[in-house]
Formats: C-alpha cells, structure tokens, sequence
C-alpha cells in the first residue's frame, strides 16, 4: 500500500537518498527543503515553519503515515541552533496532528554522534525551555567566546533529549506514534565534503569519530535505517537514539551503558 511521508532536506545527502529509497518502494514522498523540493521552505526562520507545516498539510490532505526531519546544517553558528533543534521540533509538532490522523504513522529524525561531545548547557537547556529566542542569544554569546564548535554538539544533543522526553507522551506514544533518531558518525555528504579537502580536518575527525567499522558512511546507509524506523514493522521502538557510527559511540564511551 502506497504511503505518504513527508522528508526534510531532500534536495541533497541523507534526505535526498531517504526520498529515492521511499519512491522506489511506492512511497510518496513530499519533499521539505531550501529550493528544489515539493516545498520549499526556510526552517531556520518561524514563517519558512509555518509554510512547510501548512503546505504539506495541504498537499497531504491532513494525514501522513511518516515524518522524517533530516535537513540539518552544521556550522559554528546560531544557524545550526535554529535548523537543527527548532526546525526540526516544529516541524514535526506542526505534522504531528497529520500523523495521528493516519492508521500506522512513524516519525524519526537525524541526529549525531556529536550529541555525546562536549555541548552548552545552556543553549541546550534554553531549546528545552523551547525558548529560541534565549537560545540564540546564548549562541551569540559561545560564538563570541570562541566556542561557536559547540553549537551543532548542543543542538543534537537538545535534539536527543527533546526525542527522549517527547516520545513517551500522550500526544506521541498516546497516538500511536513511535518517534525515534538515527546518530550518524562520519557521513559522506555534500555538507561534509569540504571538510575532506582538508587534511588537517580529516586527521581531526578521525580522531574525534574514530570508525572501526567500515570507515565513514555514504548517505544511504543512513537512509536505509531511517527507512526502517518509519516502516510500518517497527511497531514498538521508540525515544531511541541509534548510534550508525562505525563504532565511534563504543570506542568513544566504553563500556559505559
């Protein structure tokens, strides 16, 4: 049976391959993105939010079987707080009535390996809050410091925690609405491709995200696991944050549970 699921950032990496997979399969699929999808929208402003909600709630009728939030950006800036966390939130509380209304819905997002590394508690406590406008100007604040690097480690971790908590609520759980994250590791997409240029970077992200396993990533490895968190068999996963990291999470903490 033909399913309807909306995915952000479809215009390139792991959004992009999540949206080929699911046509392949029959899905429809309603793209979010900049340019080049079947909504274009800004998720880093609150009106781009409005008009994705609204306009994949009318192109989709009111109902979708999945949501799938992979835009994301990641550079030292407060860009990466208002895509990353409030983007992704808003988007998928604005469907989340457009899920309920369907028979067998799924939602996941796209958060890291870097939501284990050392973030800011309080921008990260200030997504909680959802108070953005405190969050971004705690992120001006680190950007000044010079610790703009821990503004994409803060918002996937605020991610996690958000998924944690939201995923077992009446308004999720309630619904019958697994919600669920793949952390990728090192991935090799055009948002981490100038990174490889340089082999000062690489020598850093090896060592920050150290993979034993099969080396770094392409975006469909990422796509074929979200692929499956939205499926109609995963019926009972949810708030689970899933380390696709080659290891890294393992080599990282240890033994640690």
């Amino acid at each position: 049976m033909t399913r309807r699921i909306a995915v952000s950032g479809t215009a390139s990496g792991i959004g992009q391959a999540l949206a080929r997979l699911l046509r392949e399969q029959g899905d429809e699929v309603i793209g979010v993105d900049l340019r080049d999808a079947e909504v274009n929208a800004d998720l880093a402003t609150p009106e781009g939010r409005e008009r994705a909600v609204a306009s994949v709630l009318d192109l989709s009728g009111g109902v979708l079987d999945g949501v799938v939030a992979c835009a994301g950006v990641s550079g030292p800036t407060p860009l990466t707080v208002q895509v990353n966390f409030f983007g992704v939130t808003a988007l998928l509380e604005g469907l989340r009535p457009a899920l309920a209304a369907a028979e067998r819905p799924r939602a996941a997002v796209v958060g890291s390996i870097a939501g284990i590394q050392p973030a800011d508690a309080g921008v990260v406590a200030a997504c909680l809050d959802d108070d953005e406008r405190a969050a971004l100007a705690l992120a001006d604040e680190a950007v000044e410091r010079g610790e703009g690097r821990k503004l994409y480690p803060s918002s996937k971790s605020a991610l996690a925690r958000w998924l944690r908590r939201e995923s077992i609520t009446p308004e999720w759980a309630g619904n019958g609405i697994p919600i669920n994250a793949i952390a990728p590791g090192i991935v090799l997409t055009p948002m981490s491709a100038p990174l490889f240029e340089d082999k000062a970077m690489r020598e850093v992200m090896d060592k920050a995200v150290p993979m034993p396993l099969n080396g770094y990533a392409t975006a469909e490895v990422i796509a074929e696991a979200l692929r499956w968190l939205v499926a109609p068999a995963n019926s009972h996963m949810t708030g689970q944050v899933i380390y696709l990291d080659g290891g890294a999470e393992t080599v990282l903490r240890g033994s640690v549970y």
